[in-house]
């Protein structure tokens, strides 16, 4: 059968994820819809992530079998109109049958914003974290570096994730801040990632900003493989998966 693979941008607030859940709306459940309507027969597909409830997407991928190849451009369009308004296809490729979103991604990259201030901003709230009080983002900017490379991110894996290795991979961990809106990013790049990570890493981040772990600090709270001395986990609404990467050289048609 012919493979389809979607890059899918989404408002995670109102989804309990990306997998199909019993407890509420999930984003797999609604592009299954679409393509199911749209070709007229039961289409199942693959997320590159497992991403949890309330965090957003801006390039998810997700790949499935379809009976027949939509000219490709139309596509996006096609599901576009079948689906609700906080999930959408940015993106189309016809790939080669074997390609499948999980397993033949080759790294991710997120972003955790941090909104910082004196007062809150509820229209910038459901795609950022907002923090009070003083900030020494110089400080975070300084520990940022400290976690990349391969260690073991015991300490930044929240219970309830599956995994055989706490063993990772990460390329990059950069922090951002623009001075005149308060925004803060923190970028973070690797091969693959525990249950919580990236969240738990931005918090260990925050409390670097206020005071709580010194910057040179973060390579023993890494040797320590303990989830007490990180920080805590920060809520979803900061978090996007920015991008997924692949050797579309390899796999697009």
């Amino acid at each position: 059968m012919p493979s389809i693979a979607l890059v899918i941008e989404f408002d995670g607030t109102c989804f309990v994820g990306w997998q199909i859940q019993d407890n509420g709306r999930s984003v797999q459940e609604e592009i299954q819809r679409a393509l199911t309507t749209l070709y007229k027969e039961e289409i199942k597909v693959t997320g590159s992530s497992r991403t949890d409830a309330g965090v957003h997407a801006r390039g998810l991928v997700c790949s499935a079998k379809v009976p027949f190849i939509i000219p490709i451009e139309r596509v996006p369009l096609a599901c576009n109109a079948l689906l609700p308004e906080d999930v959408a296809v940015i993106d189309a490729y016809e790939v080669k049958e074997d390609f499948n979103a999980r397993f033949n991604s080759e790294g991710k990259r997120y972003i955790y914003r941090l909104m910082h201030g004196t007062v809150r901003h509820p229209l910038k709230s459901r795609y950022s974290h907002f923090v009070t009080g003083r900030l020494d983002v110089e400080a975070m900017k300084k520990a940022a570096p400290y976690f990349a490379g391969e260690h073991d991110f015991a300490a930044f894996c929240a219970t309830g994730g599956s995994q055989s290795t706490t063993v990772r991979r990460l390329e990059k961990v950069e922090v951002r801040c623009d001075d005149s809106t308060g925004l803060i990013e923190i970028e973070v790049k690797g091969e693959a990632f525990l249950y919580n990570m990236v969240r738990i890493i931005a918090g260990t981040l925050l409390y670097v900003g206020q005071g709580k772990i010194a910057p040179e600090k973060i390579p023993e709270v890494i040797d320590s493989c303990d989830r007490e001395r990180a920080g805590k986990t920060l809520p979803p609404e900061g978090l996007t998966l920015e991008e997924v990467y692949y050797d579309w050289d390899k796999y697009r048609i």
